[in-house]
């Protein structure tokens, strides 16, 4: 989760949805009362709200590229302003995303909806893994609650937010069949990781982590891992003891660099998972589809998949 490089933080328009929900309001359409104004901490949770809203929409999300850190963000003034503004906030929460909390604290007076993943899952911040939208129960929920929050914003739309979160909740459909696919067929298939990014899709395909929680932890919050941890992942990889090396292709200091090289001298396929939705290119569910395809092959035909 902690990158090592760090690129400047932009604020940027969500991507729009492959599902085709709306085309994305004309010049001044913020100014109709019917356009909703939303943030969303990540891009991935913007580009939900976009799908579910459409037409009635204009989303910005604070973190879009994939050369940033959540944890050490501060926000500038044109990240104040823009929250400032929104009638519709989305977050992750689980600490993971901090400075909307810090933002909305300090602006008490307004009156703008919140929807945190965390609380949606009814999960405590102290929770080892924060990346819930590897969740295959995030989105889901997290669509529920747009749609119900714009309906309130805009009843008069209340009858269209709900068909397009129930068309979002159809096209989840080919990943959670993908996931069930590999489960059947390479159920216990151990893996190693660098960080807990994709621990919850692994989990539910029935992936076997081997890696320790401790260095997972250590590499996510940017401390040092024990001897003994760093030892037991490159035995793992080194032997051959793991079918795939799940990598953060957003982390590039020296251990996971080094990490990276043993895994393909040993021939162990590498699956790169990523914080930050990648665009263009991708929607949600097409980037977790992606990310388990990449997974079952590293497993069953030992293919890398080192970046998308």
């Amino acid at each position: 989760m902690r990158l090592r490089s760090v690129a400047p933080w932009l604020i940027g328009p969500a991507v729009a949805s492959s599902l085709a929900l709306g085309a994305p309001p004309a010049a001044g359409a913020s100014a109709r009362p019917s356009i909703v104004q939303v943030v969303a901490a990540e891009n991935e949770y913007a580009d939900v709200v976009s799908q579910v809203g459409g037409r009635y929409v204009r989303v910005e999300a604070v973190i879009s590229n994939p050369n940033t850190d959540p944890h050490d963000f501060e926000a500038n003034a044109s990240v104040v302003a823009e929250v400032a503004r929104a009638q519709l906030l989305v977050q992750n929460g689980m600490g993971y995303d901090t400075f909307m909390s810090k933002i909305e604290a300090a602006d008490k007076h307004r009156g703008a909806r919140v929807i945190v993943a965390q609380h949606l899952l009814r999960m405590k911040r102290g929770a080892f893994d924060p990346h819930l939208w590897y969740d295959p129960r995030t989105m889901p929920l997290v669509a529920k609650a747009v749609a119900r929050d714009l309906s309130q914003l805009v009843p008069s739309h209340a009858s269209y937010f709900r068909a397009n979160e129930q068309r979002f909740e159809r096209s989840l459909r080919p990943w959670f069949d993908a996931i069930a696919r590999f489960k059947s067929s390479y159920k216990g298939a151990p893996v190693a990781v660098t960080e807990p990014v994709a621990d919850y899709m692994l989990q539910a395909a029935g992936a076997d982590i081997k890696t320790p929680k401790s260095l997972q932890s250590a590499i996510m919050n940017g401390t040092d891992p024990s001897p003994q941890d760093v030892s037991t992942e490159e035995t793992l990889l080194r032997r051959r003891q793991v079918k795939a090396f799940v990598y953060n292709r957003q982390v590039t200091d020296s251990l996971t660099a080094t990490f990276l090289a043993i895994a393909k001298k040993a021939h162990v396929p590498v699956v790169a998972v990523y914080e930050t939705m990648p665009t263009p290119g991708y929607d949600y569910q097409s980037w977790m589809l992606t990310e388990t395809d990449a997974l079952q092959r590293a497993v069953a035909t030992g293919k890398s998949t080192e970046s998308l």
